[in-house]
């Protein structure tokens, strides 16, 4: 397995330049109702705000711009994803003038799947979770001899670390950050920009109780392949993990935090009430965590990322009317 470096002090701040841009730092908020629920300091840092409404299109941008200074942009570009990566993955491949074709398993978010056909993207759907649409993608890539953009990469590393990197240098006194876990760009950019800045904040992994293998890989100290059933936060809905991920991950991750659906969907309804902003699954699954370990948290302050508020409007309605 090829190691796959993390990017430095400087890797991020030119990361930086080039995401800014497209849109500005997102914010991070201490919402007072928040706080008052988690019983301590809490700062969420809203990824909901980028213009895809989640962080994967920081890696997107990173990746492409790494392409085109290698003088490397494909005709094609193709990618698998629940929606988040896509949405990236389509933003920046029409920033380049490359053609983008994405993959979604059978039953994908909608809204998301729209999003994706806004940003020029052609959708293929196949499958039934994520790792069958994967799949299907490096099929089809070969085939056509076209690139296979993974979800997990060094040049995406350098470009979600950088939303980390703003979170850190806003609230310096974070004791402990929760961050959920897809397929780990996003935990293992936590753990870059805490090396990069010279922090200690504890950094804790969120998996989805039924999308462990994360959990169970960590455990046991290789890749553990189990179901991913969870509907409400399909954007930690993966099978297989990916292993360059765990080797970044094991050594740094203060802990991991499995959370329920009915969990999440109570974080849902609670980051509504208390900031009125929508979270999608995965991103309420921070506080989902934090609220579990309520307890532990007192006097310390914690940061939580809302990853993203791509959630179709049916779906989140259920959620609000089962409070």
């Amino acid at each position: 397995m090829n190691a796959v470096p993390l990017p430095t002090l400087s890797d991020i701040e030119a990361a930086a330049e080039l995401v800014y841009r497209d849109f500005a730092a997102t914010p991070q908020y201490r919402w007072p109702l928040l706080c008052e629920r988690l019983g301590t300091e809490c700062w969420l840092k809203h990824e909901n705000h980028t213009p895809v409404g989640a962080f994967k299109i920081r890696g997107g941008l990173t990746y492409f711009d790494q392409l085109a200074r290698r003088g490397a942009l494909p005709r094609e570009a193709i990618s698998a994803t629940r929606g988040n990566h896509g949405q990236s993955i389509a933003w920046a491949a029409r920033r380049h003038g490359v053609a983008c074709t994405i993959v979604v398993p059978h039953g994908n978010s909608v809204e998301k799947n729209a999003a994706m056909r806004a940003l020029g993207a052609t959708l293929v759907e196949h499958g039934d979770d994520f790792q069958q649409a994967r799949e299907h993608a490096d099929s089809l890539a070969a085939e056509r001899g076209a690139l296979m953009v993974p979800s997990f990469h060094a040049d995406l590393l350098r470009g979600v670390a950088t939303y980390w990197w703003e979170f850190l240098r806003a609230v310096p006194q974070m004791d402990v950050a929760y961050v959920p876990i897809g397929l780990g760009s996003g935990a293992c950019s936590a753990i870059a920009a805490r090396r990069a800045l010279n922090r200690s904040v504890r950094i804790v992994g969120v998996v989805s109780s039924l999308a462990p293998t994360y959990a169970e890989s960590l455990a046991a100290g290789r890749v553990v392949e189990v179901p991913a059933t969870t509907v409400l936060a399909d954007g930690m809905a993966c099978r297989v993990a990916e292993g360059a991920a765990l080797e970044i991950l094991a050594p740094e991750l203060d802990h991991v935090v499995r959370v329920d659906d009915d969990e999440v969907a109570a974080a849902m309804r609670a980051i509504f009430t208390d900031t009125h902003n929508v979270a999608e699954g995965a991103g309420a699954a921070a506080l989902a965590a934090a609220l579990q370990e309520r307890g532990q948290l007192a006097g310390l302050c914690v940061g939580l990322a809302l990853t993203g508020g791509n959630v179709d409007a049916p779906l989140f309605a259920r959620v609000l009317d089962a409070r």
